[in-house]
């Protein structure tokens, strides 16, 4: 039980450790996609000590889930990691963190059931607000306008994909306005956002009392969103993408003394008006890297008994 003890603190430590890292990192809101990056990594990690703690767990306690999980290996190796082992612990362990697994991945299902409901309940009501014309072709970038009083937009995934636009938005919007919402939110679709927002979602509803994933989801939420606004200001300057979401969000009282809903709004705003500098690509590559590794530190430890067996 040693391995899966050490893989199971380890991942606690990671839980800890990495979301107050990057909470004190200057450099998130200046890079939201490396930031997305190393939310995942950490995220991925926390997941896989846990996996592999179930696995090592489960083959220690059980002796068919060992010979499949060490069917190739010496007997040198499985008496490495048999060394020391506590059967009831062990069993008690792998039930717990499959049981976890299970509610996980029912929980993520839950989620994407409930989006897909929520886009055909969308769907349908965009075929009566607008029905397609005689004659007019399914266009998969078609761009949908609808009667509304309140300025909004959004897009809407699917076969095919709509992006869709309230006439009180074409009001409000001027000049290239327009153009640069439709590159934040094509940003979202073309980065496929919504799986991290799913995934988020689904391990904070899932886990409740576990911060790194509430974190994880407030997270995934903000820097999707700078990470489109990026994308929408590269292509038609930060001033038209920051006065496109002034005017779309101005009548909802986000700019007012308790902005609470959507208090992000705001703080896109002033980033936007305010760019800071960007990192140099060195930096963001080292960045990338060093995120990319820390998934692989408990697939290392994991192996240290194996190669130490072997050596």
């Amino acid at each position: 039980m040693m391995v899966p003890a050490a893989l199971l603190l380890l991942g606690v430590l990671t839980a800890l450790a990495g979301p107050r890292l990057l909470a004190r990192a200057d450099w998130c809101d200046r890079e939201p996609v490396v930031a997305l990056w190393a939310w995942q990594c950490v995220v991925a990690a926390v997941l896989l000590c846990c996996a592999l703690s179930m696995t090592l767990s489960a083959a220690t306690a059980w002796q068919v889930v060992r010979g499949h999980v060490f069917a190739p290996a010496p007997r040198g190796v499985v008496e490495a990691y048999m060394s020391g082992a506590a059967g009831p612990w062990a069993a008690t362990t792998a039930v717990v963190l499959a049981l976890a697994g299970a509610w996980s991945g029912a929980m993520l299902v839950r989620e994407i059931a409930g989006a897909r409901a929520r886009r055909r309940l969308r769907r349908a009501e965009l075929a009566v607000r607008a029905p397609r014309l005689p004659g007019e072709t399914s266009d998969a970038g078609r761009l949908v306008v609808l009667e509304g009083e309140r300025a909004d937009a959004w897009w809407l995934p699917g076969t095919p994909p709509r992006m869709v636009v309230t006439t009180a938005a074409l009001r409000r919007l001027k000049g290239r306005q327009l153009d640069a919402l439709l590159a934040h939110e094509q940003g979202h679709a073309l980065a496929r956002h919504d799986w991290l927002r799913h995934s988020s979602a689904a391990l904070a509803a899932g886990f409740p009392q576990v911060p790194v994933f509430a974190a994880f989801r407030g997270e995934m939420h903000r820097l999707v969103e700078l990470a489109a606004d990026d994308m929408a200001s590269r292509r038609f300057g930060r001033l038209t993408t920051a006065l496109a979401l002034v005017e779309l969000n101005e009548d909802r009282g986000v700019f007012g003394p308790s902005p609470a809903p959507q208090a992000h709004v705001p703080q896109r705003v002033h980033r936007l008006l305010t760019p800071p500098d960007r990192l140099a690509p060195l930096h963001r590559l080292r960045l990338t890297a060093t995120a990319a590794l820390v998934p692989v530190i408990p697939v290392l430890v994991a192996f240290v008994p194996g190669l130490r067996a072997l050596g």
